[in-house]
């Protein structure tokens, strides 16, 4: 596993169901290079109290990446090749 903890841009989002509207990042952008995810991934919320943190696992096939969604500031926080 190889932590990052870098800003990222996310330049798409999916849906995970319709009705709901949770957003899921699709394509993220890190130091100019372009990761574009397969599926949905896994989502873990955090909180503790009033604050909440987001995590994302996910994939594109060859390796998995952690996002964190905090304070509407997104993190590349590890990358795991398979």
């Amino acid at each position: 596993m190889n932590n990052v903890n870098k800003e990222i841009e996310i330049n798409a989002f999916t849906f995970t169901n319709k009705q709901e509207f949770k957003s899921i990042p699709r394509t993220i952008t890190v130091d100019d290079q372009r990761y574009s995810f397969i599926d949905s991934g896994l989502r873990y919320l955090v909180q503790q109290g009033q604050h909440l943190i987001r995590l994302f696992d996910m994939t594109d096939g060859q390796s998995v990446y952690r996002l964190k969604n905090e304070d509407d500031q997104w993190t590349l926080v590890s990358i795991k090749h398979v």
